[in-house]
C-alpha cells in the first residue's frame, strides 16, 4: 500500500508506449466483454477480464516457472522459487478452508485434485523437460506470446499438437498403478492440511536460501527502484513478490467465480480437437472426448470453457501490457535450432500437461494451493526433467548450465 500511495504521490514520469497494440487490446477486451456476456454470461465475461490481468501481472513480473528454475540450477539464485512459494502459500491459506466447506454464495467449489501415480510421475518429468526446451511453461507461453514472441508461438502451436495427442493416450495412463486422489484438507482437517501446506512450501524456500548462501556468501540483492511513479505502475516492472501476491488473489477470485482454480492447459487440447474436427479427425471417437466434461466442451462454443477464454485474456493482457512498456516487438525470424527446441518443448509440454492434469499452473499452483497431494508429486517430477532440459538447452543454441 505503501509503495502504491508513493506511486499516485509521485510526479508523473512520461510514458512511452506502442499505441497500436494498446489500441487493439482495449477494442479487444470491450467487444470481447461484451460478446462473451452476451453469448454465454456476465460470469464468463467476468473471467475473461480476470485473464487480462493476470496477463498483466504476469507480463509486468516476467513471472514465469521456467527462468526461475533455470536460474536457480545454473545460478543457484533461488528468489523467483521463493516468490512462487509465497504465491502458492497465500492461495492455500484461503484455498484449502473454501473447498472444506463445499460452496461459497451458493457457487459449488471443487479443487484441482487428481490421482497420484505413474501417469503424473512421467507427465510431469516431461513437462519439465519441454519447458526449459520450449522456453515458458503454460503460462509463460500464453503471456510471452502475448508480449509479441513468435518463438513462443511455435512453442504454443506444438503445445496444441502435444495436448491432443495426450488425450488420445490418457485412458492407457490412467490405468497404469496409481491412488486415489489425496486431499491434504479432509486427510487432515483444515488446519492440518493449511499447516502441512506452508511447512512444505516454507521447507522448499528455505533449502533455496541455504543453496543461495553456500554458494554466494549472501541471497540476491535487488536494486531498489529509482523512482516510484504512476508510469511504473503502468509500465513495469513491477515487483516479483508483489505480483505473486497478485496472482494468488486472481486464482482465488477465479476459484469464487467459476468454481474451481485457474488452469491452463485443458484450453489447448480443446482447441486442438477442435481443429482437428474441422480437418476430419474424429477426435470425438476418442474415449477422452466422451468423457462427460470433455465431451461438454466439444460440443459447445469454445467461449462457454472457462479456461479458453480465460487463456485469451492472459494473451490481450499481455499485449496490453507490452503495449503500455513500449516493448510489444514481434520478431518473425526464428532460428531454425531454436525453432526445432520450440516445437519439441511445446509437444513434450502438451503431452505431459495432459498425463499429469495440468501444468505449472493447473497441477503446480492450484494442485498444492488446494491441499492435492498430486500436486507435490508434479513439482518433484517436473523439476527433475527441468533439470534435464536445461543441460539439453546448449545441444539448440540456448544457455544452458555454466561451463567452467
Amino acid at each position: 500500500m505503501t509503495e502504491i500511495n508513493a506511486a499516485l504521490r509521485a510526479p508523473a514520469a512520461p510514458i512511452n508506449l506502442d499505441k497500436g497494440p494498446v489500441v487493439v487490446a482495449v477494442l479487444a477486451f470491450v467487444l470481447g466483454a461484451l460478446a462473451i456476456g452476451e453469448a454465454i454470461s456476465p460470469r464468463q465475461a467476468l473471467l475473461f477480464l480476470i485473464g487480462g490481468l493476470l496477463g498483466m501481472t504476469l507480463y509486468h513480473a516476467s513471472f514465469g516457472f521456467t527462468g526461475g528454475w533455470r536460474r536457480f540450477v545454473v545460478e543457484q539464485r533461488g528468489r523467483a522459487i521463493r516468490a512462487q512459494m509465497l504465491m502458492i502459500a497465500a492461495a492455500a491459506v484461503v484455498f484449502i478452508p473454501l473447498l472444506a466447506s463445499g460452496s461459497i454464495n451458493g457457487q459449488p467449489l471443487s479443487g484441482a485434485f487428481a490421482p497420484v501415480g505413474v501417469s503424473v510421475l512421467v507427465g510431469a518429468a516431461m513437462f519439465g523437460l519441454g519447458m526449459q526446451l520450449g522456453g515458458g511453461c503454460g503460462s509463460g507461453t500464453l503471456f510471452t506470446v502475448g508480449g509479441g514472441s513468435s518463438r513462443m508461438l511455435v512453442t504454443l502451436i506444438f503445445f496444441i499438437v502435444g495436448a491432443v495427442i495426450g488425450t488420445a493416450h490418457l485412458p492407457w495412463w490412467l490405468a497404469q498403478p496409481s491412488v486415489p486422489q489425496i486431499s491434504l484438507g479432509s486427510a487432515l482437517g483444515v488446519p492440518g492440511g493449511v499447516i502441512v501446506t506452508l511447512a512444505g512450501l516454507g521447507a522448499v524456500a528455505a533449502l533455496t536460501v541455504l543453496i543461495e548462501r553456500r554458494a554466494h556468501g549472501s541471497l540476491e540483492q535487488v536494486k531498489p527502484a529509482s523512482e516510484h511513479s504512476f508510469a511504473r505502475l503502468l509500465q513495469g516492472p513491477w515487483p516479483l513478490f508483489t505480483a505473486g501476491l497478485g496472482l494468488a488473489a486472481l486464482n482465488i477470485a477465479t476459484l469464487v467465480t467459476a468454481g474451481h482454480p485457474w488452469s491452463v492447459t485443458f484450453g489447448f487440447g480443446l482447441w486442438g480437437a477442435k481443429i482437428a474436427q474441422a480437418v476430419g479427425i474424429p477426435v470425438e471417437t476418442w474415449d477422452f472426448w466422451n468423457w462427460p466434461g470433455p465431451a461438454k466442451a466439444l460440443g459447445s462454443s469454445v467461449l462457454a470453457d472457462v479456461t479458453s477464454v480465460m487463456n485469451f485474456g492472459i494473451i490481450l493482457g499481455a499485449a496490453f501490457a507490452a503495449g503500455l512498456a513500449g516493448k510489444f516487438a514481434p520478431k518473425v525470424h526464428v532460428p531454425f535450432a531454436s525453432f526445432l527446441a520450440a516445437a519439441i518443448g511445446g509437444v513434450l509440454m502438451g503431452y505431459g500437461a495432459r498425463l499429469s492434469f495440468g501444468c505449472n499452473v493447473g497441477a503446480l499452483f492450484s494442485g498444492i494451493a488446494s491441499g492435492s497431494v498430486h500436486g507435490w508429486l508434479w513439482f518433484a517430477s517436473a523439476f527433475v526433467g527441468s533439470l534435464g532440459g536445461v543441460a539439453l538447452r546448449p545441444l539448440f543454441g540456448l544457455d544452458g548450465f555454466n561451463k567452467k
